[in-house]
Formats: structure tokens, C-alpha cells, sequence
């Protein structure tokens, strides 16, 4: 499945550009954000949801002098669970400066494994700009290699969504979004933040494009 969004580097926009597409061998469909699409990763439509390969949200942003990456995934899910790492899904966010804007100029490839002690996860992150060879570590770890720093692990679900508000104004016809209640709030989701130097990055004033992609070993079971 896939996210995407546009980074205006030389001036503050964020906007999202686009939808995402499952990636899975004979399969297409459209997705959002979690549980997206439902065929693949709802358990009230498969009994078996692929949770690890179920985009959350991407999200991009930058300072004066760096560009901030997060990828979210396996969520939502209640504080008392754990990360979730699959050895056998690939998550990769890409990096366009540069026409044709569709074509991944950059793209970082995110993988969980064993860590360097027994029962230990790691992560391993590649194709970072500027970064010879891949960085890795442990989960819940601040990493640093070359000048790029990464956090993979459980984070607080970031995204704010009033789901019985949408329900009601589904239902109903009539908005009925309440500004104060956060389905997402106390609830945790798996991913990773990475920050890079802006200069690694920024091309003059091109829009960066930004999109995320997973993808599952052999498929789904």
C-alpha cells in the first residue's frame, strides 16, 4: 500500500497529493489510512489482517536545516501491546526532487530483524542520502549514522480523527465533528522517524514529492 504527499522545501506547504495502492502480487486497490484497503488488512472483513504491511500515516515536514520523515503502521492498538516487526515486509518511503515526479529519486528501505541479543528486534534502514551503507540498531533506540538520526518503535498514534463524528455525519447528513474528541488519543501504532540534513534533499526550489510504500515477502498468508 502506499501514501503520498508533496514538500514545498523552500517555503512551509504540506499538502496530500495522492492515495496509496496495495502492493501484493495480482491484487490492486486503493488506501487510505488504517485498516486500508479493508480486504487486506480490517479483521472485520479478513480473519487473518495483515497489520504489520497497514500503512497508518506519513507524515513530512522541515526545519531550517533538516527534513523529517514518519512512517506509521500497525495501528491502532491499545498501550499494552507491542511493537509489531515483521522480518518479511519491506517499508519503504520514497524521495522525488526532480522531474518525472513519480519516479523515486531517494528511496529509503525500512526492515525489522533480529537484534544483537536474544529476543532483541532491530531495525536496519538503507538508501539514506548521504549515509554510506545501512544504518541500524535496536528498536526504541536513537540511532545516528553520517549525520541522519532514526527512531523506529512505538509512538503515540499522532493522528487526530473524531470517528464518531464521522459516523454521526455519515448517518446523518449533518457535520457533527467535535473538535475536542480524538478517537486515536491513548493509543499506540509502530513506526519510524527519520531525520535528514535539508541539503541532502532540497533541490532549488522543486517541490520534493514524498510517498511510502510496504510490500510482503511472497504475499500475504
Amino acid at each position: 500500500m502506499q501514501k503520498w504527499k508533496t514538500l514545498s522545501i523552500a517555503g512551509a506547504g504540506l499538502a496530500l497529493a495522492g492515495g496509496a495502492t496495495l502492493l501484493a502480487p495480482g491484487l490492486g486497490g486503493m488506501a487510505a489510512d488504517h485498516l486500508d484497503p479493508p480486504a487486506r488488512t480490517d479483521p472485520s472483513m479478513d480473519s487473518t489482517p495483515d497489520r504489520a504491511a497497514d500503512i497508518a500515516d506519513l507524515f513530512a515536514w522541515h526545519t531550517d536545516t533538516s527534513v523529517v520523515l514518519a512512517l506509521t503502521f500497525a495501528g491502532p492498538q491499545s498501550t499494552d501491546n507491542p511493537g509489531t516487526y515483521d522480518r518479511d515486509v519491506i517499508y519503504t518511503i520514497n524521495l522525488s526532487n526532480a522531474a518525472p515526479r513519480t519516479s523515486a529519486d531517494m528511496p529509503i528501505h525500512v526492515r525489522f530483524g533480529p537484534g544483537t541479543t536474544e529476543g532483541s528486534q532491530g531495525v536496519s534502514i538503507e538508501g539514506l542520502p548521504g549515509v554510506t551503507g545501512p544504518l541500524t540498531g535496536a528498536v526504541e533506540t536513537n540511532l545516528m549514522q553520517g549525520g541522519v538520526k532514526a527512531r523506529a518503535g512505538l509512538f503515540d498514534d499522532p493522528f487526530f480523527f473524531d470517528l464518531q463524528g464521522f459516523k454521526d455525519t455519515a448517518a446523518t447528513g449533518t457535520l457533527s465533528f467535535d473538535s475536542t474528541r480524538d478517537f486515536f488519543a491513548g493509543q499506540n501504532l509502530t513506526g519510524v522517524v527519520i531525520e535528514i540534513p535539508k541539503d541532502r534533499i532540497a533541490n532549488g526550489d522543486n517541490p520534493v514529492d514524498v510517498w511510502a510504500t510496504t510490500a510482503r515477502f511472497g504475499g500475504q498468508l
